[in-house]
């Protein structure tokens, strides 16, 4: 008797997972840069009402933005992320799903990371504040892109992130005007160091965007001084000073032949 209601009920649910999925649809744009996965999104939210998953980094610098809505508008969606993908000259691929079944959800967990997304959020102090990437080839022109960045505008380093191929992103947030001062100065610190991959301003990003964006974890208001573990053991020799005798005052003996 349990095992019939079991059934009954996943039987339900099942047809109601499909009903609500009757109308609509996933788009997927993927590219070779984060930066340029971010723009993508960017356009693609504002472009049409949908909403965005997440990404979906697998390495290789592969980067796919997924998102969610009716079947027309995923499909305006994506291709106007396409076209901002192209103007970066990074456009991978694109799909769209009109209707994908359920169990497709389970396995790519798209229902789940959207509702999670959704119920927590990411909001911070930066929030609202322009976002400013710049995506190097290599750690170590990140980094003096970073400083670059720090020491040339009023911004705030809010995460970085790497999506392989040696490709790592510096993301700043700040007014749209120091974003711009301080991208700028990354990139020609970049490219003295090293490589530089890709950039991208967005002036005014959306509340879905803002919950997908990488966040640090701690904020430093105010510079401290750096305090480092040195042990540092020197051997010091002890100098003894000693007083020479006076050499007119010693018996002289004179040794005669």
């Amino acid at each position: 008797m349990e095992t019939s209601n079991q059934r009954a009920i996943s039987t339900v649910q099942a047809s109601r997972s499909r009903d609500s999925l009757k109308d609509t649809a996933l788009g997927l744009v993927s590219t070779l840069s984060f930066p340029a996965i971010v723009g993508t999104a960017d356009m693609m939210l504002k472009s049409a009402g949908v909403h965005l998953v997440g990404y979906e980094k697998i390495g290789g610098g592969h980067c796919t933005a997924i998102v969610r809505g009716g079947i027309a508008d995923v499909r305006l969606a994506v291709e106007a992320g396409v076209q901002t993908a192209e103007q970066f000259g990074q456009l991978v691929s694109s799909l769209v799903i009109p209707r994908p079944y359920p169990n497709l959800e389970v396995v790519l967990p798209i229902t789940n990371r959207l509702s999670k997304v959704m119920e927590e959020g990411n909001y911070s102090r930066l929030s609202n504040q322009a976002v400013g990437l710049v995506e190097t080839r290599g750690f170590p022109a990140m980094v003096g892109a970073c400083d670059a960045m720090l020491k040339s505008a009023d911004v705030h380093l809010a995460a970085y992130e790497k999506i392989g191929a040696g490709l790592c992103t510096a993301i700043i947030r700040g007014s749209v005007a120091n974003v711009a001062v301080a991208v700028e100065a990354g990139m020609y610190e970049a490219e003295r160091i090293g490589e530089l991959n890709a950039v991208m301003v967005i002036p005014r990003p959306l509340d879905e965007l803002e919950q997908t964006l990488p966040l640090a974890s701690c904020w430093i208001e105010q510079r401290q001084p750096l305090n480092l573990p040195v042990n540092i053991k020197e051997q010091v020799a002890e100098i003894e000073m000693l007083q020479l005798p006076d050499l007119t005052q010693l018996p002289v003996k004179i040794l005669e032949e």
